[in-house]
């Protein structure tokens, strides 16, 4: 694989280093990015399957930083729920992706993503009562949840919307939004370090690769957090549902 990637064109540099400081970004500021640099990464590299090593251990750079500035607002029974579920959405990932095409993945993930970013607008404009924002902690709802991101976010690190769209929908603060969304990312991506070596999609060629972008993904978390700040809450939400959306359509695309 090394050879493979030391021997992309100049473009595909770009894109992967803009992509390393998407990453960046994504973690400390605007969570939705996370998608779009998913796409980014897959149209650099001919696997998608292959996109998914070369990504995650820069979302796990990206993760300890995020997890170190931004720990004390982590909101732990927002979460509770979502990990056995989302940890059994890794293991059928992982079983997934030596059956699936490339082709097949991209389309189901796009179309999960698309369709959960709907159902967060639908319900943003009927604007929801107490209720029925309870009624979205329904376990089910959260095993659903769960289960849709680990599966995603195994076969193509594309489980950050899903979370998005349900930390949206418990109405969070920004920065426990943030916080929350970088503790429970750190646990699961490293949760997922033994399946992608299992499979072949880490290796020690692929994470040299990882370090020459690093020093990126520090840069856009350096961005992202002095942007946090500066986001409306209301507008926050919407470019994150926005850029979700988004994203999911571009797979499908």
């Amino acid at each position: 694989m090394l050879n493979e990637t030391l021997s992309i064109g100049p473009l595909q540099w770009a894109v992967a280093a803009l992509g390393a400081l998407m990453v960046g970004i994504s973690k400390t500021g605007i969570t939705g990015l996370s998608a779009l640099f998913v796409a980014l990464f897959a149209a650099v590299f001919p696997s998608t399957k292959q996109s998914t090593g070369i990504v995650l251990p820069l979302l796990i750079f990206g993760d300890f930083v995020a997890v170190y500035w931004y720990r004390r607002h982590m909101q732990w029974h927002h979460l509770w729920k979502l990990f056995p579920w989302t940890a059994a959405g890794v293991v059928a990932g992982y079983f997934a992706m030596r059956v699936i095409t490339d082709h097949t993945a991209r389309t189901l993930i796009g179309a999960i993503i698309v369709g959960m970013a709907a159902l967060s607008y639908w319900l943003r404009w009927r604007k929801s009562g107490p209720g029925e924002n309870a009624a979205l902690m329904h376990w089910g709802v959260a095993a659903f949840i769960g289960v849709m991101a680990g599966f995603t976010t195994l076969v193509a690190n594309a489980g950050g919307p899903l979370m998005a769209i349900y930390l949206v929908a418990m109405r969070l603060p920004k920065m426990e939004y943030v916080g929350t969304a970088a503790v429970f990312f750190c646990l699961l991506n490293l949760f997922k370090v033994p399946f992608m070596v299992g499979l072949g999609l880490i290796t020690t060629t692929s994470f040299a690769f990882n370090l020459m972008l690093a020093p990126l993904v520090f840069l856009g978390a350096l961005a992202g957090r002095w942007l946090l700040p500066r986001i409306n809450q209301r507008v926050f939400e919407e470019i994150v549902l926005a850029l979700s959306a988004a994203a999911g359509i571009l797979l499908l695309l």
